[in-house]
Parts: structure tokens; C-alpha cells; sequence
């Protein structure tokens, strides 16, 4: 049944990727900006608007130069393209709400927690920079691309070898270990 559902949803990702390829970005409001980011590129405030399956990635300026910089900032934009591609996100959000005493003497008392943790697994072939801009607070921003081609291809790919490969059942047994590991954190931290 997974394995059909996970199918499903890859086939479903294949489709919005092909349909949303003909709609037009909108523009961006640069009014509220700050003026670090006078003069950026269309691209470092909207990615859609250059190409139909791409991330921004950014990295502050440090010890490690020029070239530790982009390489972040990369890793960030391709952190990015793999959520875009596939997320599995578990949350949990609490809410309490207590009154006491009564007349002047009555107290209000309210406590919301909200935890989430989003994990991602995915191979990106082909991803490379597009585009790359330095902002007025030394900020690097690096515009990272997938061809939609080489995901349908993937995609396809995946279809043909996921079914009852032993690579598929350790990629779901590593996908169990990662759910097992968030209901841990997640006892750890609200002691349930």
C-alpha cells in the first residue's frame, strides 16, 4: 500500500511540476525591504520568477572566504530544493488556558507550544547555480536549479527500481529510524 501511495505522490510531483511551468511569477513589493537588498536581482526575492524548479540559498561572509561562502550558500539553496521535492514534517502544537481566583483577584494564565521538525532525504542530480549576487551586508545569494527533465527521468527512474528492490526497504527503514527519532525528541521535550 506504501508503496503505492508513495508512487502516487511522485507521479503527483511530476504533474505539478509539468503544469505549473506556464503560470507567471508575480512581482515582488521591494517597498518594506531593507537597504541590504537594494539592487538584487528579481531572483533573490521571488526564485519562480527565473525558472520553473529553483531555490535561493544564502551565507554570511566569514573566515572561510569567498569560496566557503558559496559553497553554503549552495548547500542552502539545494537544502531548499530538496524540501520543495519532498518533506516529512511532524508537529505538535499545545495549548493551556487557566483562570483562578475570582473578582480582582482573578488570574489568567496561558501557555502555547508549538515543535516541528522536517526531515528530507533526496537525491538532486543535475542541480547547479544558476545565478549568484552579493548583498550590500557582504550576504552571498546563490540561485540553485534543477532541469525539469532530469527529475521526470529521476522520477521515472524511481518508479521502475522502487518496487520490492532492497534499496527501497532500507530506504523505508531509514525513513522509520527518522520517525522514531522525532517521537523521541518530541517526548524529550514536553515529557510525555
Amino acid at each position: 500500500m506504501r508503496k503505492i501511495l508513495s508512487f502516487a505522490l511522485i507521479a503527483a510531483l511530476a504533474l505539478g511540476l509539468a503544469a505549473c511551468g506556464d503560470k507567471k511569477p508575480e512581482k515582488v513589493d521591494r517597498t518594506n525591504f531593507t537597504p541590504a537588498l537594494a539592487g538584487a536581482p528579481e531572483w533573490v526575492l521571488n526564485p519562480s520568477a527565473s525558472c520553473k524548479l529553483c531555490a535561493v540559498g544564502s551565507a554570511r561572509s566569514g573566515a572561510g572566504g569567498l569560496q566557503f561562502q558559496r559553497t553554503e550558500a549552495l548547500a542552502s539553496g539545494r537544502d531548499e530544493l530538496a524540501r520543495m521535492i519532498s518533506v516529512n514534517v511532524k508537529n505538535m502544537f499545545k495549548n493551556f488556558q487557566e483562570a483562578t481566583g475570582t473578582g480582582d483577584a482573578e488570574t489568567f494564565d496561558r501557555v502555547a507550544t508549538n515543535v516541528s521538525k522536517q526531515v528530507t532525504n533526496q537525491v538532486l542530480s543535475g542541480s547547479r547555480q544558476r545565478d549568484i549576487w552579493m548583498g550590500n551586508d557582504n550576504i552571498l545569494y546563490v540561485l540553485v536549479d534543477l532541469d525539469p527533465t532530469g527529475v521526470k527521468e529521476a522520477v521515472k527512474e524511481a518508479a521502475r527500481t522502487s518496487l520490492g528492490n532492497e534499496q527501497a526497504l532500507h530506504q523505508k527503514l531509514q525513513a522509520k529510524k527518522a520517525q522514531e527519532e522525532l517521537d523521541r525528541e518530541i517526548e524529550k521535550s514536553f515529557g510525555e
